[in-house]
C-alpha cells in the first residue's frame, strides 16, 4: 500500500501507541537520533563520550528542561555522536495546580521532546551561524517504561551506551546504517 502512494503522501510510521495519553505519570525512554545520523556532538574515544560544543548545548538544554516543565524529572541520559538516550518521568506529584484550567496545560512527552529538539538545535544553528537548518529528526523512538526492572535495565543501556559505541545500531560503523 505504501509503495503505491505517490511520493510526499507515504504515511509515515506511527510510533506511539494509539489512544495512549503522553500526559500520564510515568518513566518513557526516548531517543532522538540527528538529522541523517551526522555525528554532530562530538566523539566516542576508548569507550568514553566527549561531548564538542554542539554536544554540550544538548547537554544543558536538557538539564533545562525542568526549568520549563514542573512536572518533568530527569533520570538517565548521554549525548552520543549522533543522537541521545534518555529516560523523562513525568510526575504528578510534582506538578504545581493552582486551578482546572491549569491541569489542562499539563504538556505532555511529545511537548517537551519538541521542546528540547526546538530549543537544542536554535541553540546549535545560532553557534554554526545557519539558522533553520534541521539538527534532529524528524520523529523520536519511546517506550513506556512499564516496572523498576525495565527502569533499571534501561538506564545500564544508557551508561553504558558509549563503551558499545563501535556496536550501536546508529553508529556510524553499523553497516546496518547508511
Amino acid at each position: 500500500m505504501l509503495a503505491s502512494l505517490p511520493l510526499g503522501r507515504r504515511r509515515r510510521k506511527l510510533l506511539r501507541l494509539q489512544d495512549y495519553d503522553y500526559t500520564r505519570s510515568g518513566a518513557y525512554f526516548v531517543t532522538i537520533c540527528v538529522k541523517d545520523r551526522v555525528c554532530l556532538f562530538g566523539e566516542v574515544v576508548d569507550g568514553e563520550m566527549h561531548p564538542n560544543a554542539y554536544g554540550e548545548i544538548v547537554q544543558a538544554v536538557w538539564d533545562g528542561l525542568p526549568d520549563h516543565y514542573d512536572h518533568v524529572v530527569l533520570d538517565a541520559f548521554v549525548v552520543m555522536p549522533n543522537h541521545i538516550h534518555s529516560i523523562i518521568i513525568l510526575d504528578a506529584e510534582t506538578t504545581t495546580i493552582s486551578s482546572r484550567d491549569e491541569m489542562s496545560k499539563r504538556h505532555g512527552l511529545s511537548e517537551i521532546v519538541r521542546a528540547f529538539k526546538t530549543f537544542s538545535a536554535r541553540r546549535i544553528n545560532e553557534l554554526r551561524q545557519c539558522s533553520g537548518v534541521p539538527v534532529w529528526q524528524r520523529n523520536y523512538y519511546e517506550h513506556i517504561i512499564r516496572n523498576e526492572e525495565s527502569l533499571n535495565r534501561i538506564r545500564g543501556y544508557i551508561t553504558e551506551n558509549p563503551i558499545r559505541w563501535s556496536k550501536d545500531r546508529e553508529g556510524p560503523n553499523n553497516p546496518a546504517v547508511g
